[in-house]
Formats: C-alpha cells, structure tokens, sequence
C-alpha cells in the first residue's frame, strides 16, 4: 500500500513540477509574473526533482543556471538514496 501511495505522490508532484516549470519559461517569454526559484527548487525536493531536470532540459528553461543544473540532479541523488535506504532497510 505505501508503495501505490508513493508511486501517486511521485506522478502527482512530477506532474505539478513540469507544468510549474513550462509555465516560468511561458512567462519569462511574455515578462509575465515568474514562479520563484524556490518554488521551483521546492516542488523538486519534494519529488520533481527528475520532471523538472528533464523538462528544462528539453525546454532550454534556466540551463545556464547552475542552481539547477546543479542542484537537481543532487536532489535526485538524494531521492535516489533514500528510495534504496527504505527498500533495503525498512
């Protein structure tokens, strides 16, 4: 049961990362009102972290800043570890 409730989490907060981050690059476009960095930083701690990387990846959305080219892929590591903690040791 947990591993459904993870699984719809994970799709769920993916889903809300890549259409956060489509929307930025939509407002950067036309000097709309921007999502915040931490915002955006804050919704790929909690589990968008992969959504998101990718998305800006394929968008070229905020690849020149290092904050998130850099610390994505460490909150993903990180989601990675503690997905193989719970697995091997829960």
């Amino acid at each position: 049961m947990e591993g459904l409730v993870f699984f719809i989490w994970f799709i769920l907060i993916s889903a809300v990362s890549i259409i956060m981050t489509v929307y930025d690059k939509w407002a950067a476009k036309r000097k709309k009102r921007r999502v915040p960095e931490r915002t955006l930083l804050s919704l790929g701690i909690v589990g968008g972290a992969a959504a998101m990387y990718l998305t800006m990846k394929m968008i070229r959305h905020k690849t020149k800043k290092k904050k998130f080219m850099v610390g994505l892929p460490l909150e993903i590591l990180l989601h990675v570890l503690i997905v193989f903690c719970f697995y091997f040791f829960a």
